[in-house]
């Protein structure tokens, strides 16, 4: 436990006053009892306020979640801090996390109020915030408590959603109630058509200027307006290409989770089942659910992602549990084999899929150490590219899109295209 300790501010004075009065005596000169008098003073001064009682140091921060971008405050709490005067704060600097000021070192009389911390992490994850190293200081600084290290907390920081908004009709809509046109008839506002009186149809349907016309009751027939089920596949065996953060470059993983997060959002607002599936280390996964809770279970599923391979056979890629109707959004770089096994197999079963690319285009293979030839690191990186580009053909060939992501709008001329090819007929083999 730290304790209240003698400054060196305090030792020098004490040396050189006691040095100054014992020359002025040995030599018998007067001006240098003027010249310790300074001296003296702050010793007397600092020794009088000596402090006796120990405090107590906490922080708190205002938000225990965030945004990456947004920001909280960093508060210190001391308790029985009557006897010191001045307080000091050095915060540590942790990566993807951004401090006001820039080198976290704040400091401020107590009767002033104790000086506060900006923090703004800058990148989704887990982070701690709010670490430091705290002391405090007795009137005229003769006295230090510290410095205390204070250990931070953990906030869980979610990834931020682009103004994503599509007005794209899902391709198969199959759901109880929703805001996407059906391909039956049913209760909704979209017109499908004028036919005869039936039995069993409600009055306010009829159409009189037709029934007038004819003589013949005619009601007005529209689509039904249902919900569909999305289900986000997001590739976390690797992340390619560096991340800055919020506002800066991105990396491969970084523009996965924050597509995935906006999409969610999305389809989640506009009354649709939403289902989160990750092919990595962690395996995280999140049924289909709606509403404004689901859509924050899936924001913190994808806040704890951790790159990696599942540490044993993924034998289970291919039983998402995709239900009927369903849409499937492979966000992936497209460089491991499963996820294109994942999409093709799906695209032949009749599934609605779509694969957003998320590789940077400036991405560049990392390094493996000094001893590792550049050049045949980067011959190996083309290669990858022509084989990666290869598997795309081949997917755009079966009839599953690829588009890479560019942030809003990204998949609405896309999503328009399935509505469309869902409504030809299709030849099945039996």
């Amino acid at each position: 436990m730290s304790s209240w300790r003698a400054t060196a501010a305090l030792g020098r004075a004490v040396v050189l006053g006691a040095v100054a009065v014992a020359l002025a005596l040995v030599v018998g000169k007067p001006v240098l009892m003027v010249l310790a008098a300074p001296f003296v003073t702050f010793t007397a001064l600092g020794l009088a306020h000596r402090p006796h009682r120990l405090p107590r140091l906490d922080s708190r921060l205002d938000h225990g979640v965030l945004h990456e971008g947004q920001g909280t405050t960093s508060r210190l709490v001391v308790g029985d801090g009557d006897e010191a005067e001045y307080v000091t704060r050095a915060a540590g600097r942790p990566a993807y996390v951004a401090i006001r000021p820039h080198d976290g070192q704040v400091g401020g009389l107590l009767a002033g109020g104790v000086p506060a911390v900006e923090i703004s992490p800058r990148r989704w994850g887990r982070r701690v915030l709010g670490e430091e190293n705290v002391a405090l200081y007795s009137p005229w600084a003769g006295f230090r408590f510290g410095p205390v290290r204070l250990g931070g907390r953990p906030v869980r920081v979610l990834p931020t959603t682009a103004p994503y908004d599509s007005r794209a009709e899902a391709p198969q809509p199959i759901g109880l109630v929703g805001a996407h046109r059906s391909q039956r008839s049913g209760s909704g506002t979209e017109l499908s058509g004028i036919r005869p009186f039936q039995p069993g149809d409600r009055l306010r349907r009829v159409n009189w200027p037709v029934s007038l016309r004819t003589r013949t009751l005619h009601v007005v027939t529209t689509r039904a307006e249902e919900d569909t089920g999305v289900l986000l596949v997001v590739d976390a065996l690797a992340d390619h290409g560096g991340s800055g953060g919020v506002g800066a470059a991105a990396s491969s993983l970084d523009l996965s989770v924050r597509a995935a997060a906006a999409i969610a959002e999305h389809h989640v607002r506009a009354g649709d089942r939403v289902a989160l599936r990750v092919v990595g280390r962690g395996q995280e996964q999140v049924g289909y659910g709606a509403g404004a809770r689901h859509l924050r279970r899936i924001q913190d599923q994808l806040a704890t992602l951790r790159t990696g391979d599942p540490g044993e056979p993924e034998t289970g890629v291919l039983q998402l549990g995709v239900t009927g109707g369903a849409i499937v959004v492979v966000l992936s770089p497209m460089l491991a084999e499963s996820m294109g096994t994942v999409a093709a197999t799906l695209t032949r079963r009749g599934v609605a899929v779509l694969v957003v690319d998320t590789l940077p285009p400036d991405a560049r293979p990392a390094t493996l150490g000094d001893e590792q030839d550049p050049a045949l690191a980067a011959l190996a990186w083309r290669m990858r590219r022509i084989e990666r580009s290869v598997v795309l053909e081949r997917l755009a060939a079966l009839g599953c899109p690829v588009v890479p992501w560019r942030g809003p709008g990204t998949v609405d001329e896309v999503m328009r295209r399935l509505a469309r090819r869902a409504q030809l007929p299709r030849v099945v083999a039996r």
